[in-house]
């Protein structure tokens, strides 16, 4: 009888302790792997979603007019460590700001912004620049850029081997190259509001991670120089699919792929 029940308790440690399962953290990603016999190596990984990736440190507009209130919350919060919600600087910015007007054209001006932030404690100033002004800029910077056929406030965090790195409210981190952002940079002004006597927390610096965030087309320029043999195919494609749409009689595109595919196969 006490060797059926020692074995039984036996049993049951063993049991309770294969069955146990330590806890994982949400959004932690645990990689389990036998390196050698009795050698068992652990990773735990934490991953995030790349839509909060991309809002990292960014206040999103609440609204399509709300563009400049949520840059200047933006600022505020990641820069000059406020935390203040959109909400509560659009009513500063109507109480402060020429409310008439704002409701008028729907849109905040810098000016409003001047003078909320003004009325925050902290100086602040619209300014008219160049691109090697900004080259030089040491603080980010709201600055107004034509963008899809709108008028959009977007914050400046900084300039790196030739691109501009945007914080905008509506997309999330994107970045443009000079030439791209000086033609859509709307009367070359921007707005800076400064920390003062405190010290900013600066939330909006540069980090490794945001160098993902690049357009399409920089994708595809970087790898036609980093794979010339790619550049050389497509570009023998697209000739092929020239010559044999010239010599195509209904002309349609869709002809051409068939016979572009039964050359090929």
């Amino acid at each position: 009888m006490f060797l059926v029940l020692a074995g039984s308790l036996m049993t049951l440690a063993i049991v309770e302790k294969i069955t146990v399962v330590e806890p994982i953290e949400r959004d932690v990603v645990v990689i389990e792997q036998t390196v050698a016999p009795g050698i068992e190596l652990r990773t735990d990984t934490r991953v995030e979603p790349l839509v909060e990736q991309r809002y990292r440190n960014i206040v999103r507009q609440a609204y399509d007019y709300s563009c400049g209130s949520a840059a200047l919350t933006t600022v505020l919060a990641y820069y000059l460590g406020r935390n203040l919600g959109e909400r509560q600087v659009m009513e500063g910015l109507l109480h402060y700001g020429e409310s008439d007007r704002i409701v008028e054209r729907r849109a905040f001006s810098m000016l409003d912004m001047k003078r909320l932030v003004t009325a925050l404690g902290y100086p602040s100033g619209g300014f008219r620049a160049t691109i090697d002004d900004l080259l030089e800029l040491d603080h980010p910077a709201i600055v107004p850029i034509h963008h899809a056929g709108f008028k959009h406030f977007v914050v400046l965090r900084t300039i790196r081997d030739g691109r501009v790195y945007l914080a905008d409210p509506s997309v999330g981190n994107i970045s443009f190259t000079l030439s791209q952002f000086e033609e859509k940079w709307d009367d070359n002004v921007l707005f800076i509001v400064f920390p003062g006597s405190e010290k900013p927390v600066d939330a909006l610096e540069l980090r490794e991670e945001d160098l993902r965030f690049i357009d399409d087309q920089t994708i595809t320029e970087l790898t036609f120089q980093q794979m010339p043999e790619f550049y050389e195919a497509t570009e023998r494609r697209i000739q092929n699919l020239l010559e044999m749409q010239k010599n195509n009689p209904d002309g349609s595109v869709e002809n051409t792929r068939k016979q572009l595919y039964y050359r090929r196969n």
